[in-house]
């Protein structure tokens, strides 16, 4: 308790007009301060004045003059003074008081007993609002790491997928810009899972190739994947639209380097009916990190012009 790292005055003054009532002798006193561990050091004088001259000194002086000192020595100290609070807010037996001292010992532990509450009450309201502080302090730093962290991915997201534009390796920059969007799939807060391949039961091997499958508002999107020179026509998009089809609830999101024609935006339209298919231009991921935008927000924003004005094409970002 705060309350007994220094005797406050309205306390102090309490204590003095109580512990005497509590005692019927000033060796009591003085028994009563070694009891709560009080150091003979500090009580030996007065222990010496009792005994040459009883009369030399009152049960109020003796108080007095123990608990000042206690006091002055601070954090030395603590333990004996929180145990003496502690005896007197417990004591319970009057019966060892004077008759005549009995009502007004008992008067004056209900007191100190209500100080005591109403100080411990606001310490810990303190504590509470401080514990509260360094919480929200806490939270607020926990945040800035987090923005910092995603920042930074984000920033090594963006200088990899410009690199890809000087890369001539084919292969090369597809695997690696297969890398970097399921990267950027993961800071958006979409879960990605990595690319797989289909083989066939007998023998056939690879039949089927899948860049990645997103999760996004609780439905599965399989993602493809194409840089290519010449804007993708029907034929190309037509692979990517029949592994949806083939596998019931499935959706699609096809990401072009190089834009659609004409013929394949139109494929892409007419099979709405059958499955949720959403086209993407890799320049619109450019624009998505030259502003910082949220990826989930885009996508979202992309499949409600898909869903509502069977647009698989929408640009969000103008």
């Amino acid at each position: 308790m705060d309350i007994v790292f220094h005797y406050p005055p309205e306390l102090m003054s309490l204590l003095i007009d109580t512990i005497p009532l509590l005692c019927r002798s000033k060796k009591d006193v003085l028994l009563f301060f070694r009891g709560a561990g009080v150091s003979r050091a500090i009580t030996a004088d007065l222990g010496d004045k009792v005994a040459r001259n009883r009369d030399s000194v009152t049960k109020f002086e003796i108080v007095r003059t123990v608990l000042t000192r206690l006091n002055q020595l601070g954090d030395r100290t603590l333990r004996e003074r929180r145990e003496i609070l502690k005896r007197v807010t417990e004591f319970e037996d009057f019966s060892t008081c004077w008759p005549e001292d009995q009502l007004k010992a008992k008067g004056l532990v209900a007191e100190i007993r209500r100080v005591v509450d109403v100080k411990d009450s606001f310490t810990r309201m303190r504590q509470e609002r401080e514990a509260e502080r360094k919480k929200h302090q806490e939270e607020r730093r926990k945040q800035q790491t987090e923005i910092q962290v995603r920042q930074d991915e984000l920033a090594s997201i963006k200088r990899d997928l410009f690199a890809l534009f000087s890369e001539d390796d084919r292969q090369r920059r597809g695997k690696t810009l297969e890398s970097v969007l399921a990267r950027l799939f993961k800071v958006g807060g979409i879960l990605v899972r990595e690319p797989f391949t289909v083989r066939g039961a007998d023998g056939e091997g690879v039949v089927e190739q899948i860049d990645g499958v997103v999760e996004i508002s609780g439905d599965l999107y399989l993602v493809e994947m194409k840089w290519w020179k010449q804007p993708l026509g029907r034929g190309e998009v037509a692979q990517h639209l029949v592994n949806v089809f083939t596998r019931g609830h499935a959706r699609g999101i096809l990401i072009s380097a190089s834009g659609y024609t004409e013929p394949a935006l139109t494929t892409c339209r007419e099979c709405l009916s059958r499955a949720m298919v959403v086209l993407c231009k890799l320049e619109e991921l450019v624009r998505l990190l030259d502003q910082e935008a949220d990826l989930k927000e885009f996508l979202q924003r992309k499949i409600q012009a898909a869903i509502i004005d069977k647009n698989p094409m929408h640009e969000p970002l103008g």
